[in-house]
């Protein structure tokens, strides 16, 4: 079988219609994009899902995907694959993946005594354990916490204690970090262990497995109760509990497997992000599973491209014009605008806030809050809408054309400029490997562009005024003039996130901070 890329091409969906209440995944065939008149505009118009009541991922999709697998009417493709690339291979059918999260559900029930709205946080590997903890979690009505195994026991801690998770599920290698702080956390009653070995204050996840009846009745959600909570760095403070709702991804991430990434039953998709990210819940989860293609998964500890080129085919890219550069259209179902500091819509070339209408009606598929933070979510709304703290400009041909991070936008001499496009610029020379671009005092100017720069083997060596004469004329090329940085310092490495994000935030404290 032939593994697809991710993609952009447009094609008539293969997938078979599901029944009722998979309405609400359901378009009609005019918005299909081989019939003759389909277009943006015109999927855009005509994308009007139904939001039902109750809903559950699991059951109104995963387990109906399993019926059409006994009836014949899917391709033999699996519903999961994943390989170890040393010749170990799983591949689980709907209805196998429906039996073993189904005793899993079990596990999580029986053996670690969750009801509904409990919280756990999840810290697997791309192991095949961490899909079926996914589907489990739907089933039986448990919010999932997931984590990546980069997370320090300071990281574990601060999300047990902020999450009050009742349980949590990882391996050996962050098992001993868990144990380190659990006496700290008071509502963690359970730890779940998913490895071959036993440890002292662990439940085994595997024999637990073995041992758990294939019968679970699924809980009844409703739409908009709590699935899932992403903790998010910010540029201030503590990562922030980021809640989603069963509908939010469940039927929202609609629009990414079938038009985004234009999947029907019959392909394949390798998404290679880790396990701990939201990406991974887009497109390792709904997304593909929504059109009932499979998920393929390479264990793969670290991310290495002689693997990925070793396995992968090659993409398929058409459909909508690309604007190389451009953030592209807003999704159907979502109205996002260039508004000013008031909550105005600003008219194309002006650039803002980019930001998502939810008045009179919040869209069903944004995130449902900040949880427990009920100011840091008010404080993300302007007017009628939610500013996505982005700054960006909208063309004349609708196509948005992002800035930078709100908070990041430099002012110098009155002059706005996003230091993304300055980063962008740097990247682009083969001295660079990253750079991150903040704002500077200046006595004139009041700030100028200052970017921290992290320079090859090659080129670590080379005189540092020179290389900086050499990186500013690079800028000024490939930019306008006015956005290269005046100052710029070599530096072995730049302060990020667990998640990989770079802290501009300390270096702009750094700049200005007065000793």
């Amino acid at each position: 079988m032939a593994l697809a890329a991710v993609h952009l091409s447009l094609r008539i969906p293969g997938a078979v219609s599901l029944r009722a209440p998979l309405r609400a995944l359901q378009l009609c065939s005019r918005c299909y994009p081989g019939h003759a008149s389909w277009s943006y505009e015109a999927m855009k118009q005509q994308y009007r899902p139904e939001i039902p009541e109750y809903f559950n991922f699991a059951r109104d999709v995963l387990d109906r995907w399993a019926e059409v697998e006994k009836e014949g009417k899917k391709s033999k493709n699996p519903a999961l694959w994943w390989v170890d690339g040393a010749g170990e291979e799983v591949r689980w059918s709907f209805e196998e993946l429906g039996v073993l999260s189904r005793k899993v559900a079990n596990v999580l029930s029986d053996a670690c005594g969750l009801q509904q709205g409990d919280r756990v946080i999840v810290v697997l590997p791309r192991v095949p354990e961490w899909w079926l903890v996914n589907v489990a979690c739907m089933r039986t009505g448990t919010v999932l916490i997931p984590g990546t195994q980069q997370l320090t026991a300071k990281d574990i801690l601060h999300r047990l204690q902020k999450s009050k998770a009742k349980c949590i599920i990882t391996d050996d290698s962050v098992a001993p970090a868990v144990d380190s702080v659990g006496a700290e956390c008071q509502s963690l009653k359970c730890r779940l262990l998913v490895s071959e070995g036993h440890r002292e204050g662990w439940l085994n996840f595997r024999d637990l497995l073995k041992q758990a009846p294939s019968d679970h009745q699924c809980v009844t959600s409703r739409c908009g109760d709590p699935m899932a909570i992403f903790f998010t760095s910010g540029t201030t403070g503590s990562p922030k509990m980021v809640e989603h709702s069963h509908c939010s991804y469940g039927i929202g991430l609609t629009v990414s497997g079938r038009y985004w990434l234009d999947l029907t039953s019959s392909d394949i998709l390798w998404n290679t992000s880790d396990t701990g990210w939201a990406k991974a819940a887009w497109s390792s989860v709904f997304s593909a599973w929504i059109q009932g293609a499979c998920v393929f998964v390479h264990k793969m500890p670290h991310f290495d491209p002689r693997i990925v080129f070793e396995v992968l085919v090659c993409g398929n890219f058409k459909g909508m014009r690309i604007k190389p550069g451009s953030m592209g259209k807003p999704s159907p179902g979502y109205d996002v605008k260039i508004i000013d500091e008031k909550g105005n819509v600003l008219p194309p070339g002006k650039e803002g806030d980019i930001a998502i209408r939810v008045k009179p009606t919040r869209p069903p598929f944004l995130f449902t809050c900040y949880a427990a933070d009920p100011e840091k979510t008010e404080a993300t709304i302007r007017g009628d809408f939610y500013v996505t703290g982005d700054r960006g400009i909208m063309d004349e041909d609708g196509y948005f054309w992002f800035v930078g991070r709100a908070d990041d936008v430099i002012n110098s001499a009155g002059y706005r400029i996003g230091p993304f496009e300055v980063e962008s610029a740097l990247v682009e020379h083969p001295a660079v490997v990253e750079s991150a671009v903040v704002s500077s005092p200046d006595p004139i100017r009041g700030e100028v562009v200052k970017a921290f720069v992290v320079l090859t083997s090659d080129y670590a060596s080379h005189d540092p005024e020179k290389m900086m004469k050499e990186l500013q004329d690079h800028v000024k090329k490939v930019t306008a003039p006015y956005k290269y940085p005046r100052k710029m310092e070599f530096v072995q490495q730049l302060p990020k996130t667990v998640s990989g994000k770079i802290r501009r935030n300390e270096l702009r404290r750094k700049e200005w901070r007065k000793d």
